[in-house]
Order: structure tokens, then sequence, then C-alpha cells
């Protein structure tokens, strides 16, 4: 469980004691470490018997929090694969992607195709231990308004008054419930040796499919108009057999949700308009 009590600043602060605990304990040899990330910490390694890996260490907070467990589950199937885990230290040895270069970086009409093939692969039915995207959005719409207040009202007070009323109305009447990798985006797939491309960073949740398609929708990388931003949105629905209309909502309401903490948020915001026009 994320411990509320550990702030980001007091976590970095232990990174290179946790760092080198992991390296005792796994054996490893350290190579150059990757761009930090806002949630992680990660370095090229190598194992005992040579193989590379890669070595990350987690900020435990809610939407990280089962990162191994979503890795476990789809075990390499769509994914990088998890070679080993410390749940105490909230590190993961992983499957290093090489060349390692993004989706985003092959363009949008290449990246589009790739992510519509893996998201099947990513949506297998779970339970226990992942949070609920039912839970998720009853967050979200607790914490809405209160964002919208402290931002100042700098945005239409309507844009947050949607997005309550989708999570609202859509979280209380899902379809199956699948694994579901709520940041899927361009740069959170690589290109790998094993499998031409692999999914890494999940932000798990549980819930229905039609979710699964809102960060993909919204992403800015793979073309940032109107026009594109629908486009996506009728080919993942269209190709994946899903409910548009429940698809747009969720982007609605993540996408908010997610606004106010992002450095993405005028994108978002933009994003959000345009998906509330489609809908009138």
């Amino acid at each position: 469980m994320a411990d509320a009590s550990l702030t980001h600043g007091v976590w970095l602060e232990r990174v290179p004691d946790l760092v080198a605990e992991c390296v005792e304990e796994w054996e490893l040899v350290l190579g150059e470490p990757y761009e930090p990330g806002a949630a992680g910490h990660a370095l090229r390694a190598e194992l005992p018997d040579g193989r590379p890996a890669v070595l990350k260490l987690i900020y435990p907070d809610r939407e990280t929090e089962h990162e191994a467990d979503a890795l476990a589950l789809w075990d390499g199937e769509g994914a990088v694969e998890l070679l080993a885990r410390d749940d105490e230290r909230s590190a993961m040895l992983l499957e290093r992607c090489e060349p390692g270069t993004t989706l985003a970086a092959a363009g949008a009409a290449v990246a589009l195709d790739v992510l519509i093939g893996l998201l099947p692969l990513l949506w297998v039915v779970a339970g226990e231990p992942f949070h609920t995207l039912e839970d998720e959005a009853a967050w979200w719409i607790g914490y809405l308004p209160e964002q919208w207040e402290r931002s100042g009202r700098t945005v239409e007070r309507r844009l947050v008054d949607a997005a309550v009323d989708a999570l609202s109305s859509l979280s209380q009447s899902q379809g199956e419930q699948v694994l579901l990798h709520q940041d899927l985006h361009g740069d959170n797939v690589l290109a790998a040796e094993r499998k031409p491309w692999l999914v890494i960073d999940p932000k798990p949740l549980l819930g229905e499919r039609e979710f699964g398609v809102a960060p993909i929708v919204r992403s800015f990388e793979l073309g940032e108009s109107k026009r594109d931003v629908l486009y996506r949105l009728d080919r993942l629905t269209s190709d994946l057999g899903l409910d548009r209309d429940r698809a747009r909502g969720w982007t609605i309401g993540q996408t908010m949700a997610w606004a106010f903490d992002s450095d993405y948020d005028a994108t978002h915001l933009e994003t959000v308009r345009w998906l509330l026009e489609d809908a009138a």
C-alpha cells in the first residue's frame, strides 16, 4: 500500500540508498540512468549472467501502486517482462527494450495502428489487488470542484461539470472489468528486440475497455487538432468494437481529472472542449 506520508522529495533523497540495496540484493552491474520520470527512477543494469535489464524504483503513490502486479499479470504479452520485484523498496527488475525508441517517434499513423494492436493484449480479465475505475472515478469527482476552485476558476465551470456528469453516469454502468493502462500513449511504448513494440510504465486500473482508449484519444504527440482527436476516437472505437459515446465520456472525465496537475493542461482542456462539441 502506498505510504501517504512519504513525499516525493523525501523519496528522492532515499533513492541512492535504495539503488545500492537493490544492486546488492540482485548482484547487479549498473549502467547509465534513464531520463528521470515524474514517478520513477530507472537505470540500465546487467544481471549476474550478463543479460541486460532495467532497475526501476517507483515513487509509491496511488496511480503506480500496483505496477509490478500489472506487469506480472501481462507476463510479457504486449508489455515488458517483470524479471524480479522487491515490494518493500517499490523496486523492479525489468526487461530492457533495445533500441528503446518511443512509438511516438514512429509517426502518428504507425503509432495508432500499433496501439490498436496492443490494447487487446493488455485487456485481460483481472481482480484484486488493482484499484477499480469506479473508485477512481469517485475520487476524481470528489476533488475536481476543489481543484477548479484552487486554480482560481480560470477554466470554464462547464468543463468540470461535464466531467463530473460523465464520470458519475459511466462508472455505474460499466461492462466487463479488465486490466487497463490508464496512461498508455506513444511515449510509454518502446521499440524492442523480443517484440517490435512493448508497453512500459503501467498505471493500472480495473474497469471497462472503453476507458482504455482515453489517454490515446488525447495524445497530442499523435496530432493536436480537433480533427486528429476525433479521428483517433473514431478509429479506436470502430476497430476495437467499443461504444463511442462511452469512450468519449471517459476521455472527458479522465482528461479533466488530470488537467489541473499536468504540464499539458492547455492541450487537455482543448481536447475536452472538442469532445463536448462533438457530443452537442
